[in-house]
């Protein structure tokens, strides 16, 4: 019988590329983990590796026997989080993974409450942007990946496949002007068609979003500036370098530098961001992940 802990192996290797980051993952040494996946050869009887240069990839049969190892190493990592769950009591460790605004202003509050109802729960948190959430709940380096996507940016793949999807609450995105815009209500975004914008370094998030706000608008936005970092984009603006659209959590996490802009709704459609938790598919309960998912919900959502 093939060896779970020797799958394991195959597993991350297959998922982190080298052998050298398998073995980091792991807590071993590169030559270890190479002389126990030599062992896993000769349990199947085929090849599972070949050399390609200085490195090793997986043959054909070392791809099939990964997904097999998903699957046996899936059910164990189940049959552990059962039996660490005594009734219904959250217990044990629980690695959650999420964006900055969210974790600002939900996030916290959650791990405070969880260590008040919950002594046995220990919830760690890992600060990610979504796609890197999505890797590391993929390669089971957390439990719960929170992200986020906006109604009018098509996603970059389907997640509903390969990962159960829990709502969690829609956050509206907001134009984030100078102070002295003068704007008391809903503004046109064809007034700001010569207006340079501040947009995310990322072409599937805030620039995505830009641009097809404007493109309903019927113009092509001027960006002048690319910037990630939300405290940084309020500064920008309060100092009228540019305007931005801005999620109300970001305004919310930030609201020292926000107190500087004005923040109104774009006429027309809705802006929004919708937020989502992301877990495995698990084939029976888990009373940690499903406490922590409570603690994530807002009281309004």
């Amino acid at each position: 019988m093939l060896d779970p802990a020797r799958l394991l192996l195959l597993r991350e290797l297959a998922d982190r590329g080298t052998m050298t980051a398998a073995a980091a993952a792991l807590g071993r040494t590169s030559s270890a983990v190479s002389q126990q996946l030599a062992v896993l050869e000769r349990e199947a009887g085929v090849p599972l590796l070949e050399r390609d240069g200085r490195r090793v990839r997986l043959t054909p049969e070392g791809v099939r026997l990964v997904a097999h190892a998903r699957i046996v190493l899936g059910a164990l990592e189940t049959a552990e989080r059962d039996l660490r769950a005594a009734a219904d009591t959250p217990r044990g460790p629980v690695a959650l993974a999420c964006f900055s605004t969210f974790a600002a202003v939900h996030v916290v509050p959650a791990l405070v409450a969880a260590r008040e109802r919950f002594p046995e729960l220990r919830v760690s948190l890992n600060e990610l942007e979504p796609p890197e959430a999505l890797a590391a709940l993929r390669a089971r380096r957390c439990d719960v990946a929170v992200r986020y996507t906006y109604d009018l940016v098509p996603e970059p793949g389907p997640v509903a496949d390969e990962f159960t999807v829990h709502p969690l609450t829609a956050d509206p995105v907001l134009l984030a002007l100078p102070a002295a815009h003068g704007a008391a209500a809903a503004v046109d975004l064809r007034d700001l068609a010569d207006t340079p914008w501040i947009v995310g370094s990322r072409e599937d998030g805030s620039a995505a979003l830009v641009r097809a706000a404007c493109a309903q608008a019927g113009f092509a936005p001027r960006i002048a500036h690319a910037v990630d970092d939300y405290h940084l984009v309020l500064r920008m603006v309060a100092n009228g370098l540019g305007v931005a659209l801005l999620p109300r959590l970001a305004a919310r996490a930030h609201a020292p530098a926000a107190a500087d802009v004005a923040l109104r709704p774009a006429r027309g459609p809705e802006l929004t961001r919708r937020i989502h938790a992301l877990t495995l598919p698990a084939p029976s309960a888990r009373p940690a992940v499903d406490a922590v998912l409570a603690l994530l919900r807002p009281p309004a959502a």
